[in-house]
Parts: structure tokens; sequence; C-alpha cells
């Protein structure tokens, strides 16, 4: 496969595609904030000589997320995409080495543009870009986990700081909020 160039909107869009499994308005638009993001925080080869120094923050889990994952190589398995599922059309693209990051939200309502916008229009026109600060801590670094712990109430495990002191132990955040996304039907064991 040929080395992907980050200013081809075509190409990018393509890999993209080829990914996701169609071209939609969702990848038209991560294609693009991909590449705005990745020249703004100085990223030139996130799949080769950079993808050590580049860790992305996604605020969706829709097709941008994976327009970001195709061109990037960032992955929540590798620790270096962060999922935040907040239902926002934006993104937060981090140059680990030097600390610049930049977020991206798409500043157009859907029937605003047409697929060709994406590709001519002003990275203004199409999105709100400011540079921002991301406070990471040990434990949000690709690598081995930095610390694991067993929750007090539910018995599992929890890594990389993400529990709570509680009660002098630790516990998980879905057991210190009393909250879970599931709901235990018939313990196996």
């Amino acid at each position: 496969m040929e080395k992907l160039d980050y200013e081809n909107f075509e190409m990018l869009m393509a890999e993209a595609g080829r990914f996701h499994g169609d071209i939609c308005p969702g990848i038209s638009i991560g294609t693009r904030m991909t590449m705005i993001g990745l020249r703004s925080i100085g990223i030139t080869d996130p799949k080769g000589a950079d993808r050590k120094k580049i860790m992305v923050f996604v605020e969706i889990d829709r097709c941008i997320a994976d327009a970001v994952m195709a061109l990037t190589g960032c992955r929540p398995g590798k620790r270096t995409m962060k999922v935040k599922d907040y239902g926002k059309m934006a993104a937060t693209f981090i140059n680990l080495e030097t600390g610049k990051a930049v977020r991206l939200v798409a500043a157009m309502r859907k029937g605003e543009r047409g697929p060709d916008d994406f590709a001519t229009a002003s990275d203004e026109e199409l999105f709100s870009i400011a540079e921002v600060e991301v406070p990471l801590l040990p434990g949000d670094m690709p690598g081995k986990p930095t610390r694991r712990v067993t929750c007090s109430i539910c018995g599992e495990a929890i890594m990389d700081g993400r529990d709570i002191e509680a009660g002098g132990g630790f516990v998980c955040k879905p057991c210190a909020a009393e909250k879970n996304y599931y709901r235990v039907l018939n313990p196996v064991n």
C-alpha cells in the first residue's frame, strides 16, 4: 500500500471509506478533521515515524471516529485513542512529544454543506478550532498498566487509576456511583 498523502483529501477519504465500509458525511468530516488536526500539531506520518507521538480524543462514537482511527492509526486498544462519547462531532489531537494539542468541532449543521464542500471549504468554515491543553496522567498513556487494584464491592480488577479510594479500600466508578450500564440477570458463579 502506498504511503498516505495527508494533504490529499480524496486519497484520505477513500482510505477512511475502505476502513468504515462506505463514504458518508461523517467520513468526509472526519477526514478533513484529521487533516487539520495532524497539520496543526506537527504530525506528518502518524502511522510511521510519528506513531508514538500522537494521541486523539474523539467525542462521538460514530463515523468520525472511524475516519480518525483509519487515518491516524490511533486505537483504543493501543491507548492512543480515547473515546469520550459526548455526542459531539469533535476531536482533540495531541502531539505527545511537544504537548501541542488542538480541538476541532464541526461548525456546520446537517444539510448546510454538500459532500464536495468538505474538500474545498476553508478550515474555519468547517470547524471551530482551538489550541487546548490536555492534562494527561501516567495511566492515560500507552503501554503497560501503571496500577491494578481490586474493587472492594464487586471484586473486579481496576487498572490505571480509574478507581476511587473509599473506606480504606478501592472502588470502581460504577460501584461508587451505584450505576452501571448493565444489570446482572443470572450470575454464573
